[in-house]
């Protein structure tokens, strides 16, 4: 009797069908990336699916990443991203044991997913879809041949010769899809923005901010320093590659409900008499208690006079900004035109040129709005409009329009459960409302204790935060401490809690300690 077809097909090993789906992978996702170094670092498909997924992510699931991993929550994103396609491309190997079919059908739909997500970039062209193809292309054909290898000649010989034929083909593709990897961080790198921030050089403003007097801190009492270093300034953003885009390629367009549409290069932007100024921002994802709080000496132009140049037409409500990545934020335009709230078009930070993370060559800074309406980085498009014509990133997923910055306080020493020795302890923090500006700072001790007013740092201005101090007899045992702020409007920073979303955490910021 005739032997089927499927029973004289070898069957490969399990593990080594595991690895040439992962070896495919590779072999895709290091193609793609080749190729989107000629074009954008976006167009690599892994980047995009990252970036699509950072798009769909719920509003609330979107939070909780920023809350609990920071700065590195795009991390956990690629590395979780990684694990689930290593393993897909393990599990359609090894259903590929008899036949390539279940392995090529996931590398192509991994392919298409990457076009799709690559499709769908504002910020890219149609070439870009040249990445994508490249995966696909190279992914494919990478498990075919791998996979055809080591089906190859009688079951003996897939054991033996055949198997280190498929090691040494598994090993070469690897190490060429490392090579193509590099080869595109290194295309990447040749449109590397640092370099172009370097040859800016030193910004110089013509209208210095007020130097910091030595009591706008209490950093020896255990509140942070009143300037905040550009490395330790908060970031947070929804760019999974941080853009890079050189000085002399940079323009910023100002357009929609004006009476002349300008465009400003960044030399037009620097040639211009510079402004410094201190401002402190506040993300809009700050928990009580929360970091997402810094101060800087911005330098660049003031952003009113940039409006008022063009002639904002009646009837305009918002600035409709976009980053070079596609992302967008809307900003009120009476907020911009407020000579008293200083908003700027900053290119500088803390004396030097913006970092590239922060949004070199040029971001918004309006002070008094959380960051989401009011500081767009790597900004390429001002378009003057109506809050009802355009919707922008946030507002498509349900934070609210204005966001002006909530008074808030918060605790530094001591730390939440630390211990302390009896006795005189020092209690420490910061407090800010920016543009209305802190009145007082009152802490108690206890949930039952009273209220008494701390000692405040020197005011520098109502767009920059104050650090305040106290102190209390404390004997030995557990203790809570509370703190709540005063601004200059007579407002009493409420007691009840909320979360970030819509438009700003709310509550007094509790720690507990022990004192021994």
């Amino acid at each position: 009797m005739e032997t089927s077809r499927t029973a004289r097909e070898p069957r490969l090993p399990v593990f080594g069908a595991a690895l040439i789906g992962v070896v495919a992978l590779a072999a895709a996702l290091a193609a793609g990336h080749l190729v989107a170094g000629f074009i954008s670092a976006n167009a690599s498909p892994y980047l995009a699916v990252g970036n699509g997924a950072i798009d769909l992510t719920p509003v609330g699931l979107k939070d909780f990443a920023v809350r609990t991993f920071g700065v590195y929550d795009k991390l956990v994103l690629l590395g979780g991203m990684a694990v689930v396609m290593v393993l897909a491309a393990a599990v359609a190997g090894i259903a590929s044991r008899r036949s390539p079919v279940p392995g090529i059908v996931l590398i192509a739909a991994f392919g298409l997913l990457g076009g799709v997500a690559v499709a769908q970039r504002p910020d890219l062209s149609a070439v870009a879809l040249l990445a994508p193809l490249a995966s696909l292309i190279a992914g494919v054909g990478v498990f075919f041949w791998l996979h055809r290898l080591a089906s190859a000649g009688p079951q003996a010989e897939v054991a033996g010769a055949s198997r280190r034929s498929v090691l040494l083909a598994g090993a070469g593709a690897v190490v060429a899809a490392g090579a193509a990897g590099a080869g595109g961080q290194l295309l990447a790198g040749t449109r590397d923005a640092e370099s172009s921030r370097t040859a800016v050089g030193r910004l110089v403003p013509a209208e210095p901010a007020p130097p910091i007097p030595a009591d706008a801190d209490f950093a020896k009492l255990g509140t942070p320093t009143f300037l905040t270093s550009n490395r330790d300034f908060y970031r947070v953003d929804t760019a999974l590659s941080v853009p890079q885009v050189r000085a002399e390629d940079w323009s910023l367009r100002l357009h929609g409900m004006v009476r002349e549409e300008k465009r400003f290069s960044y030399d037009d932007i620097r040639g211009r008499p510079l402004i410094e100024r201190t401002i402190t921002m506040t993300c809009v994802s700050n928990e009580v208690g929360g970091n997402y709080v810094s101060t800087a000496n911005f330098i660049g132009v003031d952003l009113g006079d940039l409006l008022r140049e063009a002639g904002v037409l009646p009837g305009a409500e918002q600035i409709f900004s976009t980053s070079v990545d596609g992302w967008t934020a809307g900003s009120p335009v009476v907020a911009a035109l407020d000579p008293e709230r200083g908003a700027m078009l900053a290119i500088g930070m803390n004396g030097e040129p913006l970092p590239v993370e922060h949004g070199f060559p040029a971001r918004m800074v309006i002070p008094g709005l959380y960051g989401y309406v009011s500081a767009t980085k790597w900004v390429k498009d001002l378009e003057i409009t109506t809050w009802k014509a355009r919707r922008a990133y946030w507002l498509e997923r349900g934070w609210g329009e204005q966001a002006p910055i909530k008074t808030q306080s918060r605790i530094d020493s001591p730390k939440g459960f630390e211990t302390v020795p009896a006795g005189k302890v020092r209690v420490s923090g910061v407090a800010w409302a920016q543009h209305t500006g802190i009145e007082r700072v009152e802490v108690r001790l206890g949930a039952n204790g009273s209220w008494l007013p701390a000692t405040l740092s020197r005011e520098v201005g109502v767009n920059t935060w104050r650090m305040w101090w106290t102190e209390f007899d404390v004997p030995a045992g557990s203790h809570q401490v509370t703190v709540r702020a005063v601004d200059k409007s007579g407002y009493t920073q409420t007691d009840a809690r909320a979360g970030t979303v819509p438009d700003g955490a709310t509550g007094w910021h509790v720690i507990s300690f022990t004192a021994r």
